[in-house]
């Protein structure tokens, strides 16, 4: 069994100097919505110094993320994997000494990719790469065998929807942003489905390859035929354009065996610091424990789990306590359902109003920036106070609009909600691939992504008065 080192080996009269210094500090904090100056931002500065070196001290959150990424890999919903995972968690939660431990039930879909293949034909005969996209059906056993048409756009397909009969459609759509390009995989399937076409292709959602395919969700339509539907790398993509382009036929068999199986039961993690003197009172912070069924989802999303844990880690060792309740969250099922996080909602409906703020970290930790928040312009001006003691980390930078989708449900009920702000410039290389392991993510960066976190919900939580709404 795994036992977790401590990071404060040789460090822990510098912890406590700090302690010591912080609870003097914490106890002479003005009112922020009385002090127009926000002098009270400074009795939180010795507590965000301690908790800021004791996160980068060393690189423990970045070797907890790499054990259990290493350890029980993918994570997808309904594999035995994520059931694992969950159960070492709690474990470790226990060992640090968190409060009200616990895995609440959800019940989560249950697709499995099951054998794939894609051959080219014409011009020339080889295996090619494909990832199925999240549930897709499958072609039955002996695959589906056509003529490929690549399209640019729905456009496109519309002005050539003579030839898309009986093909199988290729999207060959350059990466300009996720949310328009993603578009393409999400409802590929139905327009080319409407369009006569028999199975569909779609070029991977990211702005850079090394011959790796990205998986993802997709969608069906009830009044729509169902179609296979699957990624090919962005260099196939472009070859078979080529291809396309010089007259030359495109010819492929696609062997896919996706399928449902029954719903299955997965957990939301959850473990918390009770609050001394509002415990009611609810600050959640986490990411989803859940990957996709291919690399070992360390970026996407095990790295936002962990840091929200390490930061409730950070405070137990150093024994601070903050007068409200600090709840960390791993969710399931953000990849093919967000069972989870609506599940959270539904199991907390009654205690919304006394959730203070609810954070997210769910695009890697890269190097963070700070947070996008969405909440009243007076919380927003609180926020922005507290980015100024992240100042040595660059990191403390509050803009306008944020969250995430597993705080989404909570956060249409009215809850203030942020989304960790990250140097995104390489998540979408390596998104729901076979690349996403822990070496894409630097132990500083994770460092500096835990310490942001701990930052922000431990001034929060111990504020003299509620973050406003």
């Amino acid at each position: 069994m795994y036992t977790f080192k401590s990071r404060f080996r040789g460090t822990s009269a510098l912890i406590l100097f700090f302690v010591l210094a912080a609870g003097s500090a914490t106890a002479r904090q003005a009112n922020p919505e009385t002090d127009p100056d926000a002098a009270w931002i400074g009795a939180h500065a010795v507590t965000a110094k301690a908790l800021i070196d004791a996160a980068m001290a060393d690189s423990a959150a970045w070797d907890r993320l790499a054990y259990l990424t290493d350890t029980f890999g993918p994570r997808f919903s309904g594999s035995e994997n994520l059931e694992n995972a969950i159960a070492w968690i709690l474990e470790e939660m226990e060992r640090d000494g968190l409060e009200n431990i616990r895995g609440e039930p959800v019940m989560v879909p249950h697709w499995v990719r099951g054998e794939e293949k894609l051959i080219l034909l014409e011009p020339h005969e080889r295996e090619l790469l494909v990832l199925g996209l999240g549930g897709s059906i499958g072609t039955g056993p002996g695959g589906v065998t056509g003529e490929v048409l690549v399209v640019n756009s729905y456009d496109d397909l519309a002005a050539r929807r003579d030839q898309a009969r009986g093909k199988i459609i290729l999207w060959n759509v350059p990466f300009t942003s996720y949310g328009a390009t993603v578009n393409y995989r999400s409802n590929g399937a139905v327009r080319a489905a409407e369009a006569g076409a028999i199975a569909s292709l779609v070029r991977s959602v990211g702005p850079f390859s090394m011959y790796t395919p990205h998986t993802g969700n997709s969608r069906y339509d009830e009044e729509v035929p169902r179609i296979p539907h699957a990624a090919v790398t962005v260099e196939d993509a472009m070859m078979m354009q080529r291809m396309q382009d010089r007259g030359q036929t495109v010819r492929i068999r696609l062997e896919m065996g996706g399928q449902w199986l029954p719903d299955a039961l997965s957990h939301n993690v959850v473990g918390e610091i009770v609050g001394s003197e509002y415990p009611e009172e609810i600050i959640v912070l986490g990411g989803h424990i859940d990957s996709w069924d291919v690399g070992t989802g360390a970026m996407d999303d095990a790295g936002g789990c962990v840091a929200a844990w390490e930061a409730l880690r950070l405070m137990k060792a150093m024994g601070l306590t903050p007068k409200r309740t600090i709840r960390v969250v791993m969710w399931t099922n953000e990849e093919n359902g967000l069972r989870g996080g609506n599940a959270y909602r539904d199991a907390h409906i009654d205690e919304l109003d006394n959730h203070i703020l609810a954070m997210e970290s769910d695009a890697g930790l890269f190097k963070p920036r700070g947070f996008g928040f969405s909440g009243s312009e007076a919380a927003f001006d609180v926020l922005t106070q507290i980015g100024t003691l992240l100042e040595e980390l660059e990191s403390g930078t509050v803009t306008k609009g944020g969250g995430g989708a597993d705080i989404g449900p909570i956060m249409a009920e009215g809850v203030p909600g942020m989304g960790l702000n990250v140097d995104g410039s390489k998540y979408f290389w390596y998104h729901h691939t076979n690349a996403d392991y822990v070496d894409k993510l630097d132990p500083d960066d994770v460092a500096r992504s835990v310490a942001t976190m701990a930052v922000f919900a431990w001034v929060v939580a111990d504020m003299e008065q509620r973050l406003p709404r």
